[in-house]
């Protein structure tokens, strides 16, 4: 939860008015030969952007609709987190990690028709680099030098090595923009991707066409569509009607609804979704190792992911199966609440009171069950659910909580435990240290060694709970095929979508 607009963002569409884009049923529409490539695929999605400026609006909802289809970066990512080539085909690292020398392709047009130069990339790049009001201009903060070599050749020069560069390029901090378009960046996007940006109806839909002068493999459909249907109930009722080729973030609770739905497949996928107790570290009694395990100790896990629909995995420790440095840390948590009722009369708190702060739209059934959890070792919870706005100043900001209840969804945002000022009130010398070596190794094996290394102290030290990482559920009519199902709410490359 690197940056709480992301959750800003969730309250924002969630309070949106319902209107359904208009679409069509079975696997698309197909106004050509019959092969899919004229089709229409109307997507379901819940979060919509509230400005499409790439450049300066926060927000996993325009990452998801617009990076790797209508705006592309140097390199991009799979949805499994594996570099791979993109605007740049080919790339060289010196062996001290510290220059970075990207080969570009050829051909690539932007969305205005213009050849996108070697001066597009550098000025792009610098921009994020010397604006400190550009999303993720942090991400540059290594990078000394930004130089075209040749007209197909930039150069990046680091202060230090960086082992997290090339994930940073295939993120916003890397995108490529046309150095002297005019359009208005917040109602339109001038991109190279394979599709274009052709209308958006706010509190409705966003349409992307196929461009036909990509300079990569051509989409393999006309059209998409993306239709915002913030309330899951009505998200259900479209994909039985019809009204939707794919919908996003079914609610697991609702999936039952859609068994036995002809034509319609439910598909889990994987997410970094890490759905955290969090503990205030700083603050009596939570300052006390042997009570933080003792509250995890008292946490059915299993019941929990059973109670909100069993679209999650358990997890034992920070680093979600899909980062660099996982590991199974589950058996530094087993459910033992004998222990824990031990663990708190050694700490001296054979009864306890707690209060747990979260935003009041993750609902009560979490909560529900912990409070029940708890009771059950000597520990009184008491839930007090407040608005987003209200969480962010109280919690986030001012540290001014016990426990509190949030979904951090970021991709590789392991460094908040190395962050003593971040809410969590977390410091370890010895985990600050492992992280900024594994920053620093040009090795990428070696920085997830370090990470790995790291997670396991934070774990034993029981710095806080995750009580599991969650799973998505992406509905997906018969004949949709290439459809990203690994973190959907993150990004959607829509490159193999395809219409059979």
């Amino acid at each position: 939860m690197r940056r709480p607009a992301r959750l800003v963002a969730v309250v924002v569409a969630l309070a949106s008015a319902l209107v359904l884009a208009a679409c069509t049923a079975g696997g698309g529409t197909d106004n050509g030969a019959g092969d899919g490539t004229d089709a229409s695929v109307t997507v379901g999605l819940v979060l919509e952007p509230t400005d499409l400026d790439i450049r300066a609006t926060s927000g996993a909802a325009l990452d998801q609709v617009l990076i790797d289809n209508v705006y592309e970066g140097l390199v991009s990512r799979t949805a499994d987190g594996e570099i791979r080539p993109s605007l740049a085909t080919t790339w060289d690292i010196s062996d001290d990690g510290l220059s970075y020398t990207f080969h570009l392709a050829d051909g690539v047009r932007f969305h205005s028709g213009d050849p996108m130069t070697v001066d597009d990339v550098v000025w792009s790049l610098s921009q994020v680099r010397d604006n400190a009001d550009v999303v993720e201009h942090a991400a540059f903060a290594n990078v000394t030098g930004i130089e075209a070599t040749d007209e197909s050749t930039v150069t990046l020069t680091l202060s230090a090595p960086d082992s997290n560069l090339l994930w940073n390029l295939s993120s916003r901090a890397g995108l490529v923009l046309e150095e002297d378009a005019t359009n208005d960046l917040s109602t339109s996007a001038n991109g190279t991707g394979p599709f274009t940006l052709t209308g958006w109806k706010q509190g409705d839909s966003i349409t992307l066409d196929r461009f036909d002068d990509y300079w990569g493999e051509p989409a393999k459909v006309s059209e998409v569509v993306f239709a915002y249907i913030p309330d899951f109930t009505a998200a259900i009722g479209a994909v039985i009607a019809g009204d939707v080729d794919v919908q996003t973030a079914i609610d697991p609770n609702l999936r039952s609804q859609l068994d036995g739905v002809d034509d319609v497949s439910v598909v889990e996928g994987r997410t970094t979704d890490k759905f955290t107790l969090a503990f205030n570290n700083k603050r009596a009694p939570l300052d006390d190792v042997r009570v933080r395990k003792a509250l995890r100790l008292a946490i059915d896990h299993q019941a929990i992911i059973d109670a909100t629909g069993g679209a999650g995995v358990e997890m034992g420790g920070p680093i979600p199966e899909l980062d660099p440095g996982y590991e199974d840390l589950t058996d530094t948590r087993p459910f033992d609440p004998d222990q824990a009722r031990a663990l708190l009369a050694e700490a001296g708190h054979p009864s306890l009171s707690l209060t747990l702060t979260m935003p009041s739209f993750y609902g009560s059934t979490v909560s529900n069950v912990l409070v029940s959890q708890f009771k059950d070792v000597g520990v009184t919870l008491t839930v007090k659910n407040v608005e987003f706005a209200t969480w962010l100043n109280d919690v986030y900001t001012n540290k001014d909580y016990d426990l509190s209840f949030v979904d951090h969804l970021e991709a590789r945002d392991f460094g908040s435990w190395a962050n003593p000022d971040y809410y969590f009130g977390y410091d370890n010398p010895e985990v600050q240290r492992l992280y900024a070596e594994s920053v620093a190794a040009v090795d990428t094996g070696v920085a997830a060694e370090k990470l790995k290394e790291a997670a396991r102290i934070v774990a034993e030290d029981h710095a806080a709970d995750w009580l599991y990482n969650g799973l998505t559920l992406t509905a997906i009519r018969d004949g949709i095929t290439g459809f990203p199902t690994d973190s959907p709410n993150a990004r959607l490359d829509l490159s193999e979508l395809a219409v059979s």
